[in-house]
């Protein structure tokens, strides 16, 4: 089997790898060690030193390439709050547990209760989340 083989097989297991733990970069790899393969095809008498020299160059450049092209064309989400409580929470309504007194209390949120800050408000009280600093909840009045 020659070398140009072998590099085929590893640009196809980096790419089966990719699929099985997709975190789009063993892809890169992938092209880089099939950019070696076609480069074995041209150059045959290629000495290893330099067909590592060859992945590890065209690696970076992939991964650069691959880096600029997520830089410039992001990948929009369906629900950009998937993964931010606190921005999902913004806008919900909220019972007062313990008075808010002097600016500080605290409300029901879902099933548990957070410290919450707003304007004195007896307990009982629905309120809006507006904002939510440092695990405290700002509220207003609905």
């Amino acid at each position: 089997m020659t070398d140009a083989a072998y590099w085929l097989i590893a640009a196809v297991a980096l790419g089966i790898a990719e699929l099985l733990a997709p975190g789009v970069f063993f892809v890169f790899l992938a092209i880089a060690a099939g950019v070696v393969a076609a480069t074995l095809l041209a150059l045959p008498d290629l000495p290893p030193v330099a067909q590592l020299g060859a992945f590890g160059a065209w690696s970076v450049v992939t991964v650069l390439i691959g880096r600029r092209w997520y830089r410039d064309y992001p990948i929009e989400s369906g629900d950009p709050l998937l993964n931010d409580r606190a921005g999902r929470m913004i806008g919900a309504s909220v019972i007062v547990t313990e008075p808010i007194v002097g600016g500080r209390g605290r409300v029901r949120v879902g099933d548990g209760e957070w410290p919450a800050t707003g304007p004195d408000t007896a307990a009982g009280t629905a309120m809006r989340i507006t904002a939510i600093v440092d695990g405290i909840v700002s509220v207003e009045a609905l």
